[in-house]
């Protein structure tokens, strides 16, 4: 079987709307066989069906509003399986439809995160712990991929500057890195060498810190689907969705910058601040424009994924196309 790096991928090679659809049924008839038991947060056991076209039934309670939300009028939400069945998520394959296939098998109960670095209140936190005394509010995202694709998203999360503030940084702390699951035995992905694993993403803390920046544990007001990210993972909105490391293991505060995963697998592509910017093109392909899932027609893509008036500021002075 032939195996290519990220840097060997060319966008014709990444797999096309029509050709996901058209494999819609297969999807469908495998999804029934890749249930997975245990429960999250609620401690039950239900059936969570990797790609089933339809909400899971796993409610998350007392789920909030945000105020930070896009305008649903403005931007149409995609459906639940638009969501769940076009994936990037390389570490259950590098088609789209992969994950939603092939991670029903992810136990994401019970599920701890490691916390060290730069801070005083090190220590490995089981997924109760994190969201304890959190308020979980539904933030409708747009989500915009390196590879001109975007959708628009209901996720259920929280602050990650919440989770920040209890871990108590030190003023060394400049930085703070995210390491994502890597079980061969769960992930049929990592056993190829597309990309060096784990799965490592990084953000100044300045970014960690800002109140679009969040901890996603679900989506359309139900338990984080396997192929999504669970059972918890990073959103930040202005940023390419790859930014957004997904099952997370390891949180890690840093005085010095730290190597992201697609930045040490292709520097000249793909660097360490990944904002949306359609004035730097990939080397490969524009940016200037992106199709939404379920639209026909290219549409102009937005500076900062469209949440320039909040965080260009966090970048005031830098030139954006040398920081990629």
């Amino acid at each position: 079987m032939l195996i290519k790096r990220a840097s060997d991928l060319r966008s014709s090679e990444i797999t096309d709307k029509k050709v996901y659809l058209g494999r819609r049924e297969f999807i469908k008839a495998a999804a029934g066989a890749a249930a997975a038991g245990a429960g999250v947060l609620a401690g039950t056991d239900v059936l969570s069906a990797a790609g089933k076209p339809a909400p899971h039934g796993q409610k998350l309670e007392n789920v909030q509003k945000s105020p930070l939300s896009v305008d649903p009028a403005k931007d149409k939400l995609n459906s639940w399986e638009d969501i769940t069945t076009y994936n990037n998520y390389y570490e259950f394959g590098v088609d789209k439809d992969s994950p939603s296939l092939t991670a029903g098998r992810l136990k994401t109960s019970p599920w701890t995160v490691a916390v060290d670095g730069e801070c005083a209140k090190k220590g490995n936190y089981s997924l109760e712990d994190i969201l304890k005394g959190e308020t979980l509010e539904e933030r409708v995202y747009r989500l915009r991929c390196v590879e001109r694709w975007s959708m628009v998203i209901p996720w259920v999360g929280f602050p990650l500057a919440n989770l920040i503030k209890r871990m108590e940084p030190t003023s060394k702390a400049q930085f703070i890195e995210f390491q994502t699951l890597n079980d061969p035995s769960q992930m049929p992905g990592v056993q190829s060498p597309v990309l060096n694993w784990p799965y490592r993403e990084g953000l100044r803390l300045d970014e960690a810190m800002h109140p679009l920046t969040i901890l996603v544990v679900g989506l359309y007001g139900e338990v984080l689907p396997k192929q999504d990210g669970a059972p918890i993972r990073l959103i930040v909105p202005w940023k390419y969705g790859f930014k957004s490391a997904k099952s997370i293991v390891r949180i890690r505060f840093l005085e010095k910058q730290p190597l992201n995963t697609w930045q040490e697998s292709a520097p000249s592509e793909y660097g360490f601040y990944s904002n949306v910017n359609p004035e730097r093109d990939h080397p490969r392909w524009s940016q200037a424009s992106e199709r939404r899932i379920g639209e026909f027609f290219m549409r102009r893509t937005l500076m900062f994924n469209g949440y320039g008036d909040q965080v260009a500021s966090l970048y005031s002075g830098m030139d954006l196309k040398k920081h990629y």
